[in-house]
């Protein structure tokens, strides 16, 4: 297997420009997200992902953001439009878990049968008092075991409809007071309570063949944001167990401080095996491939192990999986 760039990369519109071919051709990115800008038809982005596809020479991982409730890509009336992860665990009440499974179910059914093969959730981050709106809502709940059984839920549901989860955002967090697609970030929490509390969801799902960073500093332990910190990527790999892939959040969140090349190397070397950068020019794009280049002979063993881990769709009804979840959440 060729060696894939350490990148993973967007497109700026509904089809890709000659340009973003010749590009993608050249940097090999390992996979590519998909944002709203990118959705239209389902017969539009399965060209989409197949161009994707065609430009690397290979079947290439595809991510996107569906969670549900703010943050999903894929919308009504095509596609269906979900409750926001704390709301829908709320309303299931003593059924989450099974709730859960069988609404990441069905969001992997929509997913796969147009082309996209991975999801960046389960979003195990804790919700607290302090929790930021943009992701409060989002969180499954404040109680790290219950958590840790709703995450499996999701990436079972996920796997089972032949798309990869990525556990987010290592190692955890819900305790930012901050939104870091605008600032960074400082939680002052003991490490004993994150490790007790905030760490632990990801340390109960450290099979999950993908994970995503956080962009936010913990001052008990470094100075550093998570994604550029060299203690906390080995506190992920080695404390917490995680010896998957590790790809960061969006290094152009302006969490993050200095140029796209200067942030590209920095998460690299802190242990990061991807660059995940999203919503720039061509020019910045090109400018963080050249910067992330091929993956070390690590990131590629995890890079292959996560690729193995796809598994083609289980055979479920669909339908009667909607109707099983809707009459949990009426009786509920």
């Amino acid at each position: 297997m060729s060696r894939f760039g350490a990148t993973i990369l967007d497109a700026d519109g509904l089809t890709l420009s000659r340009e973003e071919i010749a590009f993608f051709r050249e940097a090999n990115p390992f996979g590519f997200i998909l944002f709203a800008r990118n959705i239209d038809t389902p017969d539009q982005v399965r060209a989409l992902c197949d161009q994707m596809r065609d430009a690397v020479g290979r079947n290439a991982p595809i991510t996107i953001d569906q969670e549900g409730g703010r943050v999903q890509r894929l919308r009504a009336p095509i596609w269906t439009d979900w409750l926001p992860p704390l709301d829908f665990v709320t309303a299931a009440g003593a059924r989450a878990e099974e709730a859960m499974y069988l609404r990441y179910r069905l969001i992997a059914a929509e997913l796969h049968a147009v082309g996209i093969d991975s999801n960046c959730a389960p979003m195990v981050d804790l919700a607290g008092p302090g929790t930021h709106d943009f992701l409060r809502n989002r969180c499954y709940g404040s109680d790290p075991a219950q958590v840790s059984q709703l995450g499996r839920a999701v990436a079972n549901g996920l796997l089972a409809g032949g798309v990869l989860p990525v556990l987010k955002h290592m190692p955890g967090h819900g305790r930012a007071t901050l939104d870091s697609h605008y600032d960074l970030p400082h939680v002052d929490a003991a490490a004993g309570a994150l490790i007790a509390e905030d760490f632990a969801p990801f340390a109960a799902l450290t099979d999950l063949p993908m994970g995503m960073t956080a962009h936010l500093v913990y001052n008990a332990l470094d100075s550093q944001p998570a994604t550029l910190s060299r203690r906390m990527m080995q506190l992920v790999r080695d404390e917490i167990g995680f010896d998957n892939l590790i790809m960061t959040d969006d290094i152009s969140m302006k969490a993050l401080k200095g140029s796209p090349e200067e942030i590209t190397t920095g998460a690299l070397a802190a242990g990061c095996d991807v660059i995940l950068h999203c919503n720039a020019p061509l020019a910045d794009r090109i400018r963080v491939a050249d910067a992330a280049g091929e993956m070390t002979d690590a990131a590629q063993t995890r890079a292959e192990r996560a690729l193995a881990a796809r598994q083609t769709p289980d055979d479920v009804d669909i339908d009667a999986a909607r109707a099983q979840l809707e009459t949990l959440l009426s009786g509920a």
